[in-house]
């Protein structure tokens, strides 16, 4: 996917209402007052919405004789999880050298805490 592709994804995505709208898609395609119905916002601001998503690549939109149903396309969402995996990997490598080093600290600490007591016992019985 090109970074302009990727660009134009993520910038529809942006928005929560047109990340709800993806998910109540993500049922099953569905009519533009449908999709409408739970927002505080007029028709025309949720066709807005709706030709933002459709640029993006996100949803398409039908014609069926009187009804005008909409779909989710789901192949840019792919495009995205594809791209966060990479890094997905990274951050889990960086988690796993931080996991590493704070059971080094643990480990650290313990041997402090045994040599205290040795040392403590030590100096107990050389003044008895």
């Amino acid at each position: 996917m090109s970074a302009d592709r990727l660009s134009t994804t993520f910038s529809a995505l942006a928005d929560p209402t047109r990340r709800a709208i993806l998910a109540r898609l993500a049922s099953g395609e569905t009519t533009v007052n449908d999709l409408a119905a739970p927002f505080e916002m007029t028709l025309p601001a949720v066709t807005k919405h709706l030709k933002v998503l459709e640029r993006a690549g996100l949803i398409t939109r039908g014609r069926e004789a009187q009804w005008r149903p909409c779909r989710l396309a789901a192949q840019p969402l792919r495009d995205v999880a594809e791209w966060v995996e990479q890094y997905r990997l990274y951050w889990e490598q960086r988690f796993d050298r931080l996991e590493r080093y704070l059971d080094e600290l643990q480990q650290e600490k313990a041997n402090v805490r045994k040599t205290a007591k040795y040392t403590e016992r030590s100096k107990r019985r050389t003044r008895t």
